[in-house]
């Protein structure tokens, strides 16, 4: 049985996405092949993070042990632990389960989309200001369902432009969820407001980070 670098495991909220504000469990693993500039977990990519090693039993155990419903797997990035199709496939079983992966867009995500009762995804763009848009995966974008969310975490106006390209030429409004973030401390979201304004951009959510309103922005486990 494959075993995963788990560095943390939670209840909280959503803070982001279509369930923002509903009760989750989080289980973070270690380990991820960007390094954004803006990223607010990269002590969970170091190479000394210290991490449990669980088994998808392990974690399908602890998931069901806390009585909620949606399952936010994340990190890092999840998509680069060994044998993580084996853990989404248990978890697939449970069809109680809401199961939510979140990606950075860089990882074939095809291989999951093609399960049985397949994972929600929520899967990044990432523009100029993160310094890894060389890193995307386009084509992922083919792969995406109304039931997804594409997000952009925009940091200047070079960002916003960019996604704004980025969506209309892959007329990602009505193929999924298209969310637009923040990057926190770097741009007011009244400028974004005002940006989707001028550009008329029906069907595009502003997305807030409640996680980062509730607690400290640096705060782990919620």
């Amino acid at each position: 049985m494959a075993q995963y670098k788990v560095v943390e495991r939670f209840v909280s909220i959503n803070g982001e996405g279509p369930s923002a504000g509903q009760l989750a469990v989080f289980i973070r693993f270690k380990g991820c092949n960007l390094a954004c500039s803006y990223c607010d977990t990269a002590w969970a990519n170091t190479e000394n993070a210290a991490f449990t090693s669980m088994s998808e039993d392990d974690i399908y155990r602890y998931i069901k042990e806390t009585a909620i419903k949606n399952v936010t797997l994340t990190g890092g990035e999840p998509l680069l632990q060994p044998a993580i199709i084996d853990l989404l496939k248990l978890l697939a079983t449970d069809e109680a389960l809401h199961v939510e992966i979140e990606t950075n867009g860089s990882i074939d995500i095809t291989p999951y989309t093609l399960m049985y009762n397949p994972p929600v995804f929520t899967m990044d763009y990432k523009l100029p200001g993160s310094l890894m848009e060389s890193s995307m995966l386009v084509s992922n974008f083919e792969r995406l369902t109304q039931k997804d969310t594409l997000k952009f975490v925009i940091g200047s106006l070079e960002d916003f432009n960019v996604a704004r390209d980025i969506i209309h030429r892959h007329a990602l409004v009505g193929k999924c969820n298209v969310y637009l973030s923040a990057v926190f401390g770097q741009i007011r979201l009244e400028e974004i407001v005002e940006l989707m304004k001028d550009h008329h951009m029906n069907g595009v959510n502003l997305q807030l980070q409640m996680h980062k309103i509730i607690w400290d922005p640096n705060e782990k486990g919620v």
